[in-house]
C-alpha cells in the first residue's frame, strides 16, 4: 500500500472512532492490515465495509477483533472463501458477499444465526444447502441472482416461502411471459 493508501486508511480509522463505521472500502487493499486493529482495538465497530479491494482472504482474527459487527461489507473482491471464525459475530445481521468469486455459499453463513440480510449475487454459486437456509429463523432476504446454480437448487429455492429469494429467471421461466 502506497503512502496516499495508508493516510487513507488511517484517516477512515480515525472517522470510524466517531461513529463506529469502518469503511475500507476502495482502498486497494490485498489484506487488512494489522494497523487497523491496533488503530480500532478501544473502539466498536458496528459496520464493517471492505468492499471493492482486492481481497483474496479475510482474516480470521477480523471476526475476534470486530465481534460487535452488525454489518460486514465485503463485496467486489476476490473472495472464494470466508473463516468460520465469522460464526463468533453473534449479533451479525447483513452480510454482502456479492461480486465475488464464492462458487457455493461459505459454510459459515448457515451458522449466523442473526443474519437477516444475504447478498450473494454475482458469484459462481451452483450449489445452496436449501434446508440449512431456511433453518437460519432471523434469515428475511437473500439475493442470488446472477449466480449458475443448478437447476435443482433454483426450483428448491423457488418453492422458499419463508424468505424473500432473488433469482436469475431462467430461460423456460421467460417463455410464458408476454
Amino acid at each position: 500500500m502506497a503512502g496516499a493508501g495508508v493516510t487513507k486508511v488511517v484517516h477512515r480509522c480515525e472517522d470510524a472512532k466517531e461513529n463506529g463505521n469502518l469503511d475500507l472500502s476502495e482502498c486497494e487493499l490485498v489484506h487488512v492490515p494489522d494497523a487497523v486493529y491496533m488503530l480500532m482495538r478501544n473502539t466498536t465497530v458496528q459496520v464493517c465495509n471492505l468492499s471493492a479491494n482486492v481481497l483474496r482472504r479475510l482474516p480470521a482474527k477480523l471476526a475476534a477483533k470486530f465481534s460487535s459487527l452488525t454489518e460486514l461489507y465485503l463485496n467486489s473482491n476476490h473472495l472464494s472463501s470466508l473463516p468460520d471464525e465469522l460464526r463468533q459475530i453473534s449479533g451479525l445481521t447483513s452480510l454482502d458477499i456479492s461480486h465475488n468469486k464464492f462458487d457455493s455459499l461459505p459454510a459459515v453463513v448457515y451458522r449466523l444465526e442473526s443474519l437477516r440480510k444475504l447478498n450473494a449475487e454475482k458469484n459462481e454459486i451452483r450449489d445452496v444447502n436449501v434446508s440449512r437456509l431456511k433453518a437460519i429463523s432471523s434469515l428475511t432476504e437473500v439475493n442470488l441472482q446472477d449466480n449458475p446454480l443448478t437447476d435443482d437448487v433454483h426450483r428448491q429455492l423457488l418453492e422458499v416461502t419463508v424468505i424473500s429469494v432473488l433469482l436469475t429467471p431462467r430461460d423456460s421461466e421467460l417463455d410464458g411471459v408476454d
